[in-house]
């Protein structure tokens, strides 16, 4: 890897004060006691990377879960602190940090900006009380109007909400109504998740005893064009197939995974691509944070301690990912001289008998300057990226 380059940081803090039913990520509840010495531990992996690569500029931090929010400010310090020691800290990163609503204060907000946390992603999920009653969420729907209020009271003017849709029982008329009520707090940006039903989730197994109806696809794909239309009428970007900003407020930190640019993983569960190695760290708080106590500082970047599985990644995969991520870019999708500069060679030389049945079957544009996908390929996007890997 270029030193030179920009990375991103990702910390994943596994911590939650109660598990999501639809949730399948690496998250922990009732580990309180691990807080604080997981803190420490990660300030330690932070560190290692950062001796390893000595000079690299970090432009983006983002402190994803889990419940970031249940860090403490003096926490948050540490670990900003241990980024700003091991990397060269970008004076304009931008570093963003995920919030359940619940947590959220005018002081503890007031505290995290001092510290240089810039914008914040607020998990509002639904504005309907029956919806979030079934994600087992911690919040009801004023408890995120008065987050949003504490953010702007603490000088945040950089804000994220987390929507899901394609909901067992959600109407259209509900997703609707928690649309309009997230474009009433006037947010920087929209973030909207099709619901996954994930192995090992309580939600995929009420499904699949029947306590719950399966999500209905026609009815999702009917919430998505709903929710395209409302955005763009409310002054919305569409950059990437979930993601809607004001202009100019796309989120930094996920244009470097959908351009597949390097990013360094920390954390309990944290995944990464970086020095042409895409890793994984191990699962468990306890075992992190053992590795990490009884570690060695020395180890060729990006690996840590922590590291568990990781692999070399070849050219024809790296080529495939950066397919599969760039396409995800609405109005930009695959620069063709982006990818020429990047692999050597033309996207078309490549892939040109697929893109071409693509371009005729509507599903992808295609002109001199880029590949992307169309309205109608958004919907059918996982057709296109099976065919191109």
């Amino acid at each position: 890897m270029n030193a030179s380059f920009p990375l991103s940081l990702y910390l994943h803090i596994p911590f939650c004060g109660t598990k999501c039913t639809y949730c399948a990520f690496n998250t922990y509840t009732n580990l309180e006691a691990l807080v604080e010495p997981f803190t420490f531990a990660l300030a330690r992996e932070i560190d290692i990377v950062g001796q390893s690569q000595p000079g690299q500029p970090v432009h983006t931090i983002f402190f994803g879960g889990g419940t970031p929010s249940l860090l403490s400010p003096e926490q948050v310090a540490r670990l900003l602190s241990a980024v700003r020691r091991a990397f060269v800290l970008l004076p304009d990163a931008e570093i963003s940090l995920e919030a359940n609503p619940n947590d959220i204060t005018r002081d503890y907000l007031t505290a995290l900006r001092s510290l240089g946390v810039n914008r914040l992603s607020i998990g509002m999920q639904s504005a309907i009380e029956s919806e979030l009653q079934l994600f087992a969420r911690r919040h009801d729907n004023d408890a995120v109007v008065r987050a949003v209020s504490a953010a702007r009271s603490a000088d945040f003017d950089n804000l994220n909400l987390d929507l899901i849709y394609g909901v067992p029982h959600q109407t259209l008329a509900n997703w609707e109504t928690t649309l309009r009520q997230a474009l009433a707090l006037k947010p920087e940006h929209l973030s909207l998740y099709a619901l996954g039903l994930e192995d090992g989730t309580p939600m995929k197994a009420w499904v699949e005893r029947g306590r719950l109806p399966a999500p209905d696809d026609d009815l999702a794909a009917d919430m998505y064009e709903l929710a395209t239309d409302v955005l763009a009428n409310a002054g919305y970007e569409q950059y990437e197939i979930s993601n809607w900003s004001l202009p100019g407020r796309a989120c930094r930190h996920n244009l470097q995974y959908w351009y597949n640019q390097p990013y360094a993983g920390v954390g309990p569960g944290a995944h990464g691509f970086a020095g042409g190695v895409r890793y994984a760290t191990v699962l468990s708080p306890r075992k992190y944070i053992d590795v990490l106590n009884d570690a060695e500082v020395s180890y060729p970047f990006p690996y840590t301690p922590a590291t568990e599985q990781a692999e070399v990644v070849e050219r024809d995969t790296e080529i495939a990912e950066t397919l599969i991520m760039t396409l995800r870019l609405i109005r930009e999708g695959v620069r063709r001289d982006d990818f020429k500069t990047r692999f050597g060679s033309d996207l078309l030389d490549l892939h040109g008998d697929t893109i071409e049945r693509f371009s005729r079957t509507g599903l992808l544009h295609v002109d001199d300057e880029r590949v992307r996908l169309t309205q109608q390929g958004r919907l059918l996007s996982n057709l296109v990226f099976r065919e191109l890997v």
